[in-house]
């Protein structure tokens, strides 16, 4: 099932789409997080109002598309340099021999919706930068989670942009945490696609088109850790919640790591792609303060 949140007639709404040009409301649960949090019950409250004929419904083109899971539980949790090509890119960039996979966290307060403006204060930052990713959001509750058992804890997959500011990120030391959660920044959707429709999330291209210009053009099958090991990792010793959301990396083609380097600017229209799940479509804007 593709579960999305949206906006009609001023009211934010739970839905599910329904084949590809309608939106299905599902009255309870009455959002993402308490569907999650329902499991089973959950879903199968999200099934049946898929195949009732009595369930409000809505063309998909007269809805506005919001962030599926608006608040997740926690801090987005991240995986830094996941794939091999894209350490590699950062690592020339810096003069170092490529590292592990790093985990670090997203303010909530950073998500924005898949169609959505991303405005960029120059003042802030000059140095706005894309970033691609598979997201998982977990469904069940565990710790300490062994990897043979991880699929059963993730409620969903979604597409997520981790729109980076390189300046603020690099600087000080390192501050990813800072560099990667200006309010508003980044875009997850359009939808979440239920782990029993997306069984294999090793096999997705992952891509980003800027201004209609094949960027990045990953595939997850080459992650260094594959989600169920992100998961078993991230788990030990820390319990994830239901409702929690963890993006697992980008792939190279970032543009701040070329030479010379690439950033955003107003104007730029970026395309965001996970293959099986959908494509999100941002612009970036002026914040420029007088």
């Amino acid at each position: 099932m593709r579960l999305i949140t949206f906006r009609i007639a001023g009211g934010s709404r739970l839905g599910v789409v329904r084949d590809q040009d309608e939106v299905v409301e599902i009255a309870e649960p009455g959002d993402m997080q308490s569907l999650v949090d329902a499991g089973e019950q959950g879903l199968a409250a999200a099934r049946a109002a898929l195949s009732s004929s009595k369930a409000t419904a809505h063309r998909l083109a007269d809805v506005e598309l919001l962030s599926p899971l608006p608040e997740p539980r926690g801090n987005i949790i991240a995986i830094g340099r996941n794939y091999q090509k894209h350490a590699e890119e950062s690592a020339r960039k810096e003069g170092y021999e490529p590292q592990p996979p790093t985990v670090f966290t997203k303010a909530i307060t950073s998500l924005t919706e898949p169609f959505a403006d991303i405005a960029i204060d120059p003042s802030i930052s000059d140095q706005i930068d894309w970033e691609a990713e598979l997201a998982v959001v977990i469904g069940k509750r565990g710790a300490n989670i062994e990897r043979r058992s991880a699929r059963g804890h993730i409620f969903g997959y979604t597409a997520l942009n981790d729109v980076t500011a390189r300046d603020i990120q690099n600087g000080w030391g390192g501050q990813y945490f800072k560099g990667k959660s200006l309010d508003r920044s980044c875009p997850t959707g359009p939808w979440i696609v239920t782990s029993d429709e997306l069984q294999d999330p090793q096999s997705l291209g992952v891509r980003l088109r800027l201004n209609g210009k094949l960027e990045q053009d990953g595939n997850t099958r080459d992650m260094i850790y594959s989600v169920d090991a992100i998961i078993e990792w991230v788990s030990k010793g820390m319990t994830l919640l239901p409702g929690a959301m963890i993006a697992t990396g980008t792939p190279d083609g970032v543009g701040f790591w070329r030479t010379p380097s690439q950033v955003l600017h107003p104007g730029d229209v970026m395309e965001t792609e996970v293959e099986g799940i959908g494509t999100m479509r941002n612009r970036i804007v002026s914040a420029a303060r007088d």
